[in-house]
């Protein structure tokens, strides 16, 4: 992992939050992670792919970013964790 937060050019941090504002309000509104992007709807749509649903974003300081969890290691973390193993069955 990288010990920088700076966006690279053309680009911004973007925080990515629960779009239930209710919902987000409940758990204490964390940041879920934070995703490199040019724009809004990009950062929400990068979040969608790396498996977080109904993602909303929102612009972030380099400071807040450090405190997040990067999208590629909850991704690897998540991939190993969620390993299905085919059943066998039962044969009568």
């Amino acid at each position: 992992m990288s010990t920088t937060v700076t966006p690279s050019p053309g680009n911004q941090l973007w925080g990515i939050y629960y779009t239930d504002r209710e919902y987000a309000r409940v758990m204490g509104d964390p940041l879920r992670t934070v995703v490199e992007a040019p724009t809004k709807l990009a950062a929400e749509e990068a979040a969608a792919r790396l498996g977080f649903g109904d993602p909303w974003a929102h612009p972030v300081t380099p400071e807040v970013a450090r405190q997040a969890q990067w999208p590629l290691q909850r991704r690897s973390i998540h991939r190993q964790s969620h390993v299905h193993k085919p059943s066998r069955g039962v044969r009568i």
